[in-house]
């Protein structure tokens, strides 16, 4: 496993110049020139060109990219150019509120999703199934916005349980006060698309002959349920919920911006708005590095979950 991970490391190196180079030319030439973003409609020529010269954008591109370069491999991307507060900085303290919703929101939908798919999935084709897909339907056919202004009125603003907005200090406090009704809100989006995509998954095990074999044999359900059609059910929830572990960083910016959470998908909103590249380009890095990780991940916990698995 040790020389299968060092291998997939190795291989990960020329996606992520492969990241680096698209991020840097689109920022480069598609982003137009910073110098004129940070100096205003008003500026004359001379504070452009001062502007450019502190940025480094008067250099060939060459230089330019190896800034860019030394920038990912020493973390530091300089200040966000909206506020002067170090990018680092920014995403460090803002990656821990993001978490403290997404983390309990993942492990949620993910338990949830799998109970009910193996619930519904067993009585495929009677009226309780055929209910649950319709109320799935309804809910993946509701915005999200819906969902966060119905429920922010009725358990915010009529019953009081929740606070409408805010962000503390404490991790519990945040946990248990500001985070609760995002993370329901969010739950409540994503468990229709989850059950649908975890029952076919279910339902393709199901039906395989190992399982009519087992029922053959006289073993009890539960256990062909939890030992052989989750076991090899587990493979695509796994791809499944690792591929969308770092675009929830992303995805989750509508929650944020509502309920005032400081977190990543918030800033990334906010350095969109104000045309803030060094913010976008280290965030964009960032996450591109995160997904090729949990693809790694993934590959290992399928080996942990089925043995048959080799990694090669």
């Amino acid at each position: 496993m040790f020389a299968y991970v060092l291998r997939r490391l190795w291989q990960m190196l020329p996606t992520m110049g492969g990241v680096v180079l698209l991020v840097f030319f689109l920022f480069n030439w598609v982003g137009g020139d910073p110098a004129y973003l940070l100096a205003g409609k008003m500026a004359d020529a001379g504070a452009i060109e001062n502007i450019r010269r502190q940025l480094g954008t008067d250099q060939p591109y060459a230089v330019q990219l190896w800034i860019f370069v030394k920038q990912i491999l020493t973390f530091d991307f300089g200040n966000a150019w909206s506020t002067g507060e170090p990018v680092s900085h920014i995403i460090a303290s803002r990656l821990g509120p993001s978490l403290t919703v997404l983390i309990p929101l993942t492990v949620l939908e993910t338990v949830l999703g799998i109970a009910l798919a193996l619930a519904i999935a067993f009585v495929r084709g009677s009226l309780t199934d055929r209910a649950v897909m319709v109320a799935c339907t309804v809910g993946m056919s509701i915005s999200i916005l819906v969902y966060i202004i119905v429920f922010q009125y009725v358990f915010a603003y009529q019953l009081g349980l929740f606070p409408v907005q805010g962000w503390g200090n404490s991790l519990g406090e945040n946990l248990l006060r500001y985070a609760l009704l995002p993370i329901i809100i969010g739950l409540a989006v994503s468990i229709a698309p989850t059950l649908r995509l975890y029952r076919s998954f279910v339902l393709d095990e199901a039906g395989q002959d190992y399982v009519r074999t087992a029922r053959a044999k006289g073993l009890k359900e539960g256990r062909i349920v939890w030992v052989h059609v989750l076991r090899n059910a587990a493979i695509p929830i796994i791809t499944h919920v690792m591929a969308n572990l770092p675009a929830l960083l992303i995805g989750a910016f509508l929650l944020e911006r509502f309920f005032g959470i400081p977190g990543i998908g918030r800033e990334v909103i906010l350095a969109v708005e104000r045309s803030d590249f060094p913010v976008i380009k280290a965030i964009t890095v960032y996450v591109a590095a995160a997904t090729m990780v949990f693809n790694l991940l993934a590959d290992l916990l399928y080996q942990a979950v089925d043995p048959r698995v080799q990694l090669k």
